[in-house]
């Protein structure tokens, strides 16, 4: 089986990195308003709690699956045009000198999207990691 699909979840990435903040510092910054339009899009803050439906600026739906508050968030996402979702987790946990924030990302549709994903999320962390856990 190639890299990076599974039997069960399909195509999926995970993206990850430790940040030098402590972990309630980048929870917050990654669930404040302008953290969650790096990640999501504009137009959704706060996420609610499991059940929840949301949308953004740019079309993108979803459902929060759960939430636990300070470590992990996990939702669906469907960006206009495709046609079905895909899961999307982001976690904060503590690490020596910091936290890791991952993004988890399956049910991408192949290889091209999973290698697009990639890019996207190291990129999304390079912004968060700029805007720093004051924001």
């Amino acid at each position: 089986m190639p890299t990076g699909l599974t039997g069960d979840a399909g195509w999926q990435i995970g993206v990850s990195r430790t940040l030098p903040h402590p972990p309630e510092e980048l929870w917050r910054l990654v669930t404040s308003a302008r953290g969650t339009a790096l990640w999501l899009g504009e137009g959704v803050h706060p996420l609610g709690g499991p059940g929840t439906r949301y949308g953004t600026a740019d079309g993108t739906t979803g459902e929060v699956r759960s939430h636990r508050p300070g470590s992990r968030l996990r939702l669906t996402r469907r960006p206009p045009g495709r046609a079905g979702d895909t899961v999307l987790q982001v976690t904060v946990s503590p690490a020596p000198h910091g936290a890791v924030l991952r993004f988890h990302q399956e049910r991408l549709a192949d290889a091209a999207e999973r290698e697009r994903q990639r890019a996207h999320w190291a990129a999304v962390i390079d912004a968060l990691e700029r805007l720093g856990p004051g924001a």
